[in-house]
This record gives structure tokens, sequence and C-alpha cells, in this order.
């Protein structure tokens, strides 16, 4: 493979000498050196070759044996050094001590025109972190975060990417929802892309441990490498590290909402610290538009990570964030004083974006209630939220409240939910909005244009997710082609592919991989 290897950050940071991947607590390190566990026979599924070309690889480095054994681990890179990172976390809002890559294994660092990117194969077996768990994951697991990962990119939602996917060749035994009933299933290996895979529990392992030696090398590494903006010498570097990441996380948490999505576990371990969407676990995509739902069966019965919730909870992580830097500053008027600064710019970041989605340029009084109204309105008969704002953009200004209702006709599962107390809502809200409109000093074309960019006509249903695997898992790959393809272009009609801008089919509403996800990979 002709690609630059940069100079991996071991020599900056604390690093574990210990090269055995023995399950233990790790201290005074960021990480642990470890060594892939080699695959029985890997095969390549999918290879996004445009990342590909970004990172330097040429079209014969991903046709070859050297690419497919890196990318499954079967071999390792001269002169690298595989290793996983040593992180904390609260999980569902409880402490859970040291955590890290338990089935993550970052290689190297890929240096192309100026720009670096770490590779991280997820499923590479077992580390210092693995706990009681063998490091692997399986195809439906890999094949949901490898789609995903791309098509929030292609949506314009910060995250990490995937490079690859590939079968391992070996069966792996998963008990998928955790009721006992544990299977074999065809394991798998996704190669993740990003700048860095540091986390919040990156920071917060330290704090836990009072180490403020290993907490100052890593803010000052990731000043050094992510946020150059930043003073190195400054003395308050800390404060304008944890400000910059509160901007990004801010930023990220307001893309989740204007396209739908729910993250399922936003535990402070799967939180970037370069706002990015990490982790692709028990994901999901509103299809009924309802604030309390949740894709994760360990959240079934709190919500903790419900749709309605997530601003609060990337709040509540940010809090934890920065409980853990406390410890370099003992100062917490600026961490409480960024804290105040998110929930007002939340609140003004959010209005602007929903009020793109209604293609407003303006700035009302009254949008915030429009706004509102709307959000209630949705809740009152099951109305697919995709659906719903891309058709809404086929309003116009000349149309009657009727004319504008029947335009959105095909967002509501049951249109005979549309009782004549909700249709009378309906109605009201649409007068409301039609009479904004016409306060609005563009055209009904310019306002479709801009409209038809921030609302997806595609995203990445559970159910699409579901019909891959299934397929998959007899050998048909075709759809992983299909859908990686549908979903470069979201904003985009794509005529041949109408069939996929549809509602969740009923067979999906309570089928274990569309509407019941657990973490298990």
């Amino acid at each position: 493979m002709q690609i630059k290897i940069s100079d991996t950050f071991n020599k900056e940071l604390p690093a574990d000498p210990i090269t055995a991947n023995t399950r233990r607590q790790v201290e005074n390190a960021c990480f642990s050196f470890v060594t892939p566990r080699i695959p029985s026979n890997p095969t390549l599924l999918h290879v996004t070759e445009d990342l590909a070309k970004d990172l330097g690889f040429t079209q014969d480095d991903i046709t070859s044996a050297d690419f497919l054994n890196t990318m499954t681990g079967k071999s390792v890179v001269p002169n690298t050094n595989p290793y996983a990172m040593c992180y904390g976390g609260h999980q569902f809002g409880n402490w859970a001590g040291q955590l890290g890559d338990g089935r993550a294994i970052n290689l190297f660092e890929v240096e192309n025109e100026g720009k670096r990117w770490v590779l991280q194969l997820k499923g590479a077996g077992e580390t210092p972190y693995s706990r009681t768990a063998d490091g692997l994951a399986v195809l439906r697991s890999s094949i949901r975060e490898h789609l995903c990962s791309e098509a929030m990119y292609h949506l314009g939602v910060p995250t990490t990417r995937s490079l690859s996917l590939a079968l391992s060749g070996d069966q792996v035994l998963r008990d998928m929802l955790y009721n006992g009933n544990s299977a074999y299933e065809k394991g798998a290996i996704v190669c993740r892309v990003s700048p860095s895979f540091i986390r919040f529990g990156s920071f917060q392992i330290f704090a836990s441990r009072r180490d403020a030696e290993s907490m100052q090398q890593l803010v000052d590494y990731t000043i050094k490498h992510f946020y150059p903006e930043i003073d190195l010498k400054s003395p308050s570097r800390v404060i304008d590290l944890y400000n910059a990441v509160l901007d990004r996380t801010l930023e990220m948490i307001v893309d989740w909402q204007r396209v739908g999505f729910v993250h399922g576990v936003m535990n402070t371990d799967n939180m970037s610290i370069l706002g990015l969407t990490i982790d692709y676990g028990p994901y999901g995509w509103l299809e009924g538009y309802d604030k309390s739902w949740t894709p994760n069966t360990t959240d079934h019965q709190n919500k903790r990570y419900r749709f309605g919730q997530q601003p609060s909870i990337a709040l509540w992580n940010l809090y934890q964030l920065a409980n853990a830097l406390f410890i370099l500053t003992e100062d917490s008027k600026p961490f409480e004083q960024a804290i105040e600064r998110y929930k007002k710019e939340y609140s003004i970041k959010y209005l602007q974006m929903m009020r793109s989605k209604l293609g407003l340029v303006q700035q009302l009084d009254n949008d915030p209630s429009l706004l509102s109204k709307l959000e209630t309105i949705l809740e009152l008969a099951e109305t697919d939220m995709t659906i719903f704002y891309r058709l809404l953009s086929t309003v116009i200004k000349t149309d009657t409240s009727d004319q504008a209702l029947g335009k959105i006709q095909k967002a509501f599962y049951d249109p005979t939910e549309i009782k004549d107390d909700i249709q009378v809502q309906w109605q009201d809200w649409f007068t409301a909005y039609l009479q904004r409109l016409k306060q609005e000093p563009q055209s009904d074309t310019d306002r479709i244009e801009q409209m038809n960019l921030v609302n997806p006509k595609y995203v990445f249903r559970n159910y699409m997710a579901q019909l891959a695997i299934e397929a998959a898992d007899t050998g048909d790959y075709s759809l992983i082609t299909e859908f990686y393809t549908l979903l470069r272009a979201p904003y985009s009609e794509q005529p041949a592919s109408e069939k996929w801008f549809a509602k969740r089919p009923e067979w999906a509403r309570n089928k274990v991989g569309c509407s019941m996800l657990s973490c298990s990979s």
C-alpha cells in the first residue's frame, strides 16, 4: 500500500509498556499496545472508495491482499504499533469506571494532503479493556455502523467515517436482546476513520484517579493536534479547549435534531472530544414523530436517551467533562459560564435550524410559537418526520390550508387517525404557516430549493438496515451497495430510488432489528 503513515502519538502521550492483550486496570496511560486477532478467512464486502482516495489509497491498493489483511487485522503494517485507548465514562447516568476500547484497535495514523486520520478496527479481538467480552463484532451491527457512518457524513452531520466492511470468516456467539437466547452469527470487522477517537471519558478516567499529570498531557496533545487555534502557552487553555468542545458538541446535536437522528447510547464514553458522532450502536431515525422515542431496548423503561432529551443529555455530559477538567483549574466559574452559554446558544441555533426546515429566512417574533405548535401537532397522530418536512416544501404561498394539508398526507401512517379535531388543528397551523410564508421575500422556487438542502429525502431507516442484514446473512450483499449509493445523495430526488422514500412498513413496527435494538455487537 502506497500511503504515508505518520508517527503515532505514543511518543507524546503516556503508553502502557505491556504489549499483551491481558484484561486489566491500566494506570497512568492513555492507551495500551495490543495485537489484533488474526481472522480465519477474511473477505472484504465493501470499501468506501472516495474516503480511501482521501486517505491516499489507490485503486490498486484497495484491491490488494495487503489492504484486505490490514483492514481485518490479519497482518500489521511494519513499523506501526496498534493500540487500544483507555477511558472511563458514565453509562446511563452512572459512573462505570474504566471502560476503554474493548473491541476497537487503532492501527496507525495516515497523513495525506495536510490532513491526518486514525484508522481503527472494530471487532478485531481482545484488548486490556475487553473485560469479560471477546472483542469481536458481528455482521448485523457492522453493516449498521458502516452504512450509517457514511449516511451521516453525506447528510452533513459531523461524524466518524467507515472505510471498509469485512467478514472475518469466524462465528461469534451473541445474545442479541440480552434475554438468554444466544446464537452464533457471522463475525465482521469495520475499519473506522477519524482525526481522533479521544472521548469525554478519556479525560474522566484521569480525573477519577486524580492523575493531573496525564490529564494535562492529554489536554495539551488534544489542543496541539486538533484545536490549533488555542494558544498552548495560555493559562486559560483548559477552559478554551472546553469552550471549543462545547461549541462542536452543540453543533452536532442541532444537526441530530434537524435530521431526526437518535443516537441511543449517549454515554460520556460515546462522546467525541471533536464533536463527532461516534459509536453507532442502537441508533435510529424517527419514523413517527415522537420526542419520547429511543431505539435502545436497554433504555426502554427510563428513556434517558430519547430524541427530545438529546440536547439536555449533551449538556449533562458536558457537565461531566467540566468536572473532569476542573482538577487542572480548580476554578468552576468559567465552566459554569460555558454551561450557561450552551443553554442560550442552543435555543438560538435550534430556532435558526427549525426556521430553515420551514423555509423561513426572516426572524419574526411569532416564529417560536409557530414552531412549538407544529411540534405539538406532529405528535397528535403518527406522522413520519422525514416525509413531512420533505413534502412541506411543496406547499406554496397561494395554497389554501386544505390544499397544504393534502400535500403532506403521505406523511401520516394512518390517515383515518386524523379525526375532525386534529384536522382542525392542522388547518389552523397551515393557515398560520401560509400567512408566515407570505411575509417572506423569497419566491416559492427559491424557498423550495433551500428547504430541500436541509430536509433530507432519504435517511437510513432501521427497516432498511434490517433488509440489508437479512440479505447479507444469505450471502447477498447487493443491498449494502444499493443503500450506500442512495445515501451518498440524501437530499437529491433520485427518481429511480423513490421506493425508499416511504414510511416504515407495518411488518417492521415491532420487528427485532427495526424497532428493538440493543448494544449487542
